[in-house]
């Protein structure tokens, strides 16, 4: 069965915003080689409408390498949309939902594959109430904005992890790699 891993960027005091952090040349890569090494990803409205920048990026490249191989690889990971609201993706490797989350996550784990990455705090926080996420990935950046979208909001149980290990980046940034305890 494939895993369903949870990855977020997010600052020292617990806020997921894109804006605040440095996603320097080795937080690309990072993440292009987690994509690569997933088959699938799953977004709200919200951030795919935020990832859909990298579409600009396959069009005007930087000239900045990791940042046009994270363009390239974003591309290409087939992405699944949770909205109420769109009517199309606008993204050739992007299709809107066609379950809810649950299903759509079950569904997806039965099918042969690499892992599935979810990449958006609410589908994070709804996954994780409906106890899917097998792995988490938190990359805590080396800032603190006072002020946010808090990541674990409206969180329905408490929850015991285990930490893998952790993969620091010479920017300051570190990933905390967690698996939740499972009740017995």
């Amino acid at each position: 069965m494939r895993k369903l891993i949870a990855a977020i960027n997010m600052t020292l005091d617990g806020f997921c915003d894109h804006t605040a952090i440095n996603a320097d040349e080795e937080i690309h890569e990072h993440y292009s080689e987690l994509l690569r090494n997933a088959d699938t990803i799953l977004y709200g409205r919200v951030t795919f409408q935020l990832m859909q920048y990298w579409q600009t990026i396959l069009k005007n490249p930087t000239g900045n390498k990791a940042m046009d191989e994270f363009a390239v690889t974003i591309d290409k990971i087939p992405k699944v949309v949770f909205s109420n609201t769109l009517k199309s993706t606008e993204w050739e490797t992007a299709r809107l939902a066609k379950k809810d989350l649950k299903e759509e996550i079950l569904a997806l784990k039965q099918q042969p594959g690499k892992d599935i990455l979810v990449g958006s705090p609410g589908l994070i926080v709804s996954a994780m109430n409906l106890n899917l996420i097998d792995e988490y990935q938190l990359c805590i950046h080396p800032v603190v904005t006072g002020t946010g979208l808090p990541l674990f909001n409206n969180i329905n149980r408490k929850t015991f992890f285990n930490l893998l290990g952790t993969k620091n980046f010479k920017g300051g940034a570190v990933i905390h790699y967690y698996v939740p305890v499972k009740n017995t």
